[in-house]
């Protein structure tokens, strides 16, 4: 019997089976509305990027071999959204639907409860990701909104759902509204 998967930081030696995984779900899928997959230098500088901020990046190592990964980061770059965060979790189409985001997303959650942060957004896309949308419900995630046709990929319009969760942190007020 195989061990469970390990959720630890990720590390620069991730950073090729990162733009792997990355760059499948760039050509096949709307969950990323990229069109063109980014190279090995630019998934490092994004990284990196995260990292910087103070922020976590994840990967899901299974078998030793990075399964998946997780990060969040700046919702949006103006300044009255910076206690507000997205999360981005993409999986090895090898590994999907074996519980890979189910064991990232809560540690994501965990670690970015520790920062300033209070409100943390999902944006999924795509309304046929029900796995992605499931995922996040599982984890507190609430519907608020879809944005309808905001993406052109694959030769056809693609809408983007909203999600959002607080995000509680010992000794803070909470601010939802």
């Amino acid at each position: 019997m195989k061990p469970p998967p390990i959720i630890r930081p990720s590390e620069d030696h991730d950073i090729p089976a990162i733009t792997e995984i990355y760059g499948h779900h760039v050509r096949h899928t709307t969950s990323s509305f990229e069109l063109d997959a980014p190279d090995f230098t630019e998934v490092g500088r994004r990284r990196q990027a995260i990292l910087r901020a103070g922020l976590p990046w994840l990967v899901a190592e299974f078998d030793g071999a990075v399964a998946g990964y997780a990060y969040a980061g700046p919702y949006r770059p103006r300044a009255a959204y910076r206690f507000t965060l997205e999360d981005s979790i993409y999986v090895h189409p090898g590994q999907m639907g074996k519980g890979i985001g189910t064991l990232l997303l809560p540690r994501l959650i965990e670690l970015c409860e520790a920062t300033d942060s209070r409100q943390m957004i999902a944006v999924i896309g795509g309304c046929d990701n029900a796995p992605s949308v499931r995922l996040h419900e599982k984890f507190g995630f609430r519907h608020v909104g879809i944005l309808q046709s905001v993406g052109f990929k694959f030769d056809r319009c693609v809408d983007t759902i909203l999600m959002q969760r607080p995000l509680r942190r010992p000794g803070y007020a909470l601010i939802d509204r």
